[in-house]
């Protein structure tokens, strides 16, 4: 087993690392507010004077992406529903509600398209992959994001033979549910106590706190300071904070 230090903190007889991926592994913070602000505007334009409020409920505010809000941490499926109850207080049905608010999500998709130049991956991301992954440690990416697009993040940047488990937000548990991280260590025949998660929202603290990982590391990029990262064992801003001590 492996010995993984994080700046001044040890975590010993490690044999799996969890990431989540928007915000951790990949900077989607611009991508996801553009998104949030297209599917705004897209409702707006059927039901003026709703796009405001909706950005406010994205987690939008000044043009500026709050990291613990619901287009950061959410599933689709969670800001679907959530723009779709704003519609609702329009007097509209709820069935005509979810249908206006799902066409605009799928119109958005069309319109802002996710790929390596719009979400890239942070600094060290991958040297960091590769050298788990050669020092036999197993990985897996747990994600708010769907599957499909986490097994697109994972074939474009060529870690197919490293990523052994991929779990999204269609999947039957979801964050902070600890069933979730239970599951991928179960996929990948490991105990939770030997394994690490590493993510950049409480969802992903919680989620592995009460699953009995190993360790729990929080991942600060774009803030000065990161109270809902407070339950996190340490908090890094950078991967190369993060290395590999013996085997």
């Amino acid at each position: 087993m492996i010995t993984i230090r994080v700046k001044n903190q040890e975590f010993s007889n490690i044999q799996a690392v969890l990431f989540d991926k928007d915000g951790t592994l990949e900077d989607s913070q611009s991508f996801l507010r553009e998104l949030g602000i297209k599917r705004a505007r897209l409702i707006d334009a059927q039901i003026p004077g709703i796009g405001e409020p909706l950005l406010m409920s994205f987690g939008i505010l000044d043009n500026q992406l709050d990291l613990t809000g619901l287009m950061a941490v959410g599933t689709r499926q969670e800001n679907e529903i959530a723009a779709a109850a704003y519609i609702a207080e329009t007097g509209r049905s709820w069935f005509e509600s979810l249908a206006i608010a799902r066409q605009a999500f799928v119109d958005a998709d069309q319109y802002l398209q996710r790929n390596p130049r719009t979400s890239p991956v942070f600094s060290g991301c991958l040297d960091l992959l590769k050298a788990l992954a050669s020092a036999g440690i197993k990985l897996g990416i747990v994600s708010a994001d769907s599957t499909a697009n986490i097994k697109r993040f994972v074939e474009y940047h060529q870690l197919t033979e490293i990523i052994q488990v991929m779990l999204g937000a269609d999947q039957r548990y979801k964050k902070p549910d600890p069933a979730l991280f239970l599951q991928a260590c179960q996929i990948l025949d490991v105990q939770p106590e030997y394994t690490l998660m590493v993510g950049d929202a409480q969802v992903d603290i919680e989620m592995a706190k009460q699953a009995k990982a190993g360790g729990v590391i929080g991942v600060c990029w774009h803030q000065s300071t990161a109270t809902s990262l407070k339950n996190a064992d340490v908090i890094i801003s950078q991967f190369d904070q993060i290395s590999i001590l013996d085997s």
